[in-house]
């Protein structure tokens, strides 16, 4: 089961996490007590200074789990960030999802409360209002992939002053990060990889652009296959996606009869996240043991998709056959 992050700013809901498959079996140390936005957020944006910050003694280069020292003397009462790894990746921007490593500390004893290093799975998260804590979501801002980012976070943009009770951090704490930017992701991220032929003519061809735009489904004239078909269109080099998994992703479908679009993460210039457990089994066959950084095709009957029951409104009719083409950005 995902571990929830100990970062989310929102209460037991998780509003940013209700749709990824998270259930009430994740571990005892879940973050189900965490402040909501209103209680741990800063009225105004913070001051942002050059420290203090405490030493990182070991694991000091990007991607190795550091040791960082106690703080000396008092932090500030700003938020002190520090780009201790320059990184020449894309630049992260409020609302855009980062990919990272982290570990996290408490200023005056050095305990350390979280980290995702040992986990050996990098963090995907929003940097939302209300669904991160502002210390990051000031604190990344601007920064590039790439880069190993410190962080010293008072209360006021951490978990407010009722603390974390289940993280052993009292309303008084200041937290120390040291954060390692993987990537970053938003509405104009799309698929990496080798592009794959698409030689079966009774197939839909899709677009094999990656600038971000919504690629385009040629469906060709000719009955829908009566089975699932789930094929590369550009095949990444990422881990394999679980049946389990949480995914990134970007996404556009279209009927198969009329070519018509019905749902499309472009149009709405947001991508989306959501569980492979939460959506019909076509999606989730389909993108079971494909790669992150990939693009994929699914073509998904109706007994795999909706039926004779769609969505309302969706524009989709009974038994429809269903076309998507789907960016896997990330695993959550």
């Amino acid at each position: 089961m995902r571990r929830r992050s100990l970062l989310i700013a929102v209460p037991a809901g998780f509003a940013t996490l209700a749709a990824c498959g998270d259930d009430s079996s994740d571990s005892a140390d879940d973050a189900s007590s965490s402040p909501s936005a209103s209680e741990g957020a800063s009225a105004k944006p913070p001051n942002i200074v050059d420290g203090p910050l405490p030493a990182i003694t070991a694991g000091t280069g990007f991607g190795e789990k550091p040791t960082v020292a106690k703080g000396s003397g008092e932090p500030s009462k700003d938020l002190a960030v520090k780009t201790v790894i320059a990184g020449s990746g894309r630049t992260v921007a409020e609302n855009d999802y980062v990919q990272a490593h982290y570990l996290g500390q408490v200023w005056d004893s050095a305990k350390v409360f979280d980290n995702s290093y040992d986990r050996g799975t990098p963090l995907v998260i929003q940097l939302a209002q209300g669904g991160i804590i502002d210390g990051w979501r000031y604190g990344l801002a601007g920064k590039k992939a790439g880069s190993r980012v410190q962080i010293s976070v008072p209360p006021t943009w951490g978990y407010g002053t009722q603390g974390n009770a289940q993280a052993g951090i009292e309303g008084t704490d200041t937290l120390v990060f040291v954060i390692d930017i993987e990537d970053a992701f938003n509405a104009k991220s799309s698929a990496q990889g080798e592009t794959v032929a698409q030689d079966d003519t009774a197939l839909p061809k899709v677009g094999t652009n990656t600038d971000g735009k919504a690629p385009s489904i040629e469906v060709p004239k000719a009955d829908p296959p009566k089975k699932l078909v789930a094929n590369y269109v550009i095949e990444g080099d990422g881990a394999e996606v679980a049946a389990s998994d949480t995914v990134l992703v970007q996404y556009k479908g279209v009927v198969w009869d009329t070519g018509k679009e019905f749902d499309s993460t472009y149009g709405r210039e947001a991508i989306t996240s959501f569980g492979l457990q939460q959506v019909v089994k076509g999606w989730s066959q389909g993108m079971t043991g494909k790669k992150v950084g990939s693009r994929i095709v699914i073509v998904i009957p109706p007994e795999l998709g909706y039926g004779d029951t769609p969505p309302s409104g969706s524009g989709i009719e009974k038994d429809s056959t269903m076309v998507f083409t789907v960016d896997i950005l990330a695993k959550m």
